[in-house]
C-alpha cells in the first residue's frame, strides 16, 4: 500500500496497538543517545511523536520531519515546544536543505529507511545537512525479521483487514557500506530481541555513525 495512505489510516491507532517493534525501537534510541547531548537534531519519519517528546529532552532545537500530516498532528498534541517544528515532507524527494537552514549535530532514523528503497538517497541528503563530528542513529526493523515474513502491518479500523505497508529489505552491510560510502564511522552496532530471548531472531538492528571530523 502506498505509504502515506497507510500511515493516514494507522496514524490512529498506533500509539495504542500492540507493536512490539515500536516500543523496542524507543528503548534502543533512548539506550543509544541518552548519554550525548546535542544542540541541533533532524528527526526524520517521526511518526506520532513516540520519540520526539523525549529526543527534545536531548537537544536545544528539533526539526521532527513525517511523509503524514495525520501523524504530525498527533505528534503535535505530544509536544508543545518552540524548540520543536514539525514539518511535512518526503525524505526522499524533498531536498533536506529546504527545512533544514543551518547544519544539525544529529540525525535519527526509526522504523522509516525499510520504506525507502535506496539508501544511498537519503544518506547523502543527511551528509549535506550534518555538521563535521555529528552523528546518525538508525533502528530498524532487523533484516532477519523482513526476510522471514514480518514488515510494517496494521489493521485497518474500517475494514478489519490487515494491511501492509510498501517496504524494501536492507541488511545491515547496505546501511554500514552506504555509511562508509560518505566516510562516516559505526561507533555502535547492536541487535535487539523479544523479551531479551538470544534463541530468536533478532527484532531490531541499532546503528550509530560519526560523520569525519
Amino acid at each position: 500500500m502506498n505509504i502515506e495512505a497507510a500511515y493516514s489510516r494507522w496514524s490512529a491507532i498506533y500509539d495504542t496497538n500492540t507493536n512490539r517493534t515500536r516500543d523496542l525501537e524507543g528503548a534502543v534510541a533512548h539506550d543509544f543517545l541518552s548519554s550525548h547531548k546535542f544542540t541541533d537534531a533532524l528527526e526524520m519519519g517521526c511518526g506520532t511523536g513516540k520519540n520526539t517528546a523525549w529526543l527534545q529532552t536531548k537537544c536545544d532545537r528539533v526539526i521532527s520531519v513525517d511523509l503524514t500530516q495525520a501523524m504530525l498532528d498527533i505528534a503535535a498534541t505530544k509536544v508543545n515546544s518552540p524548540h520543536v517544528t514539525f514539518v511535512k515532507a518526503d525524505m526522499v524527494e524533498t531536498p533536506w536543505t529546504s527545512f533544514v537552514t543551518s547544519k544539525v549535530d544529529l540525525v535519527t532514523f526509526s522504523l522509516v529507511l525499510e520504506h525507502v528503497q535506496d539508501l544511498n538517497v537519503v544518506f547523502e541528503q543527511a551528509d549535506r545537512v550534518l555538521k563535521a563530528g555529528g552523528r546518525v542513529y538508525v533502528g530498524e526493523l532487523h533484516p532477519m525479521k523482513q526476510i522471514t515474513g514480518t514488515k510494517a502491518r496494521f489493521e485497518s479500523a474500517a475494514t478489519g483487514r490487515v494491511e501492509e505497508v510498501t517496504c524494501y529489505t536492507h541488511h545491515t552491510s547496505d546501511f554500514v557500506g552506504a555509511a562508509m560510502a560518505r566516510g562516516w564511522t559505526l561507533e555502535r552496532l547492536d541487535e535487539r530481541f523479544d523479551q531479551d530471548d538470544r534463541t530468536q531472531l533478532p527484532r531490531i538492528l541499532g546503528l550509530l555513525f560519526r560523520i569525519g571530523c
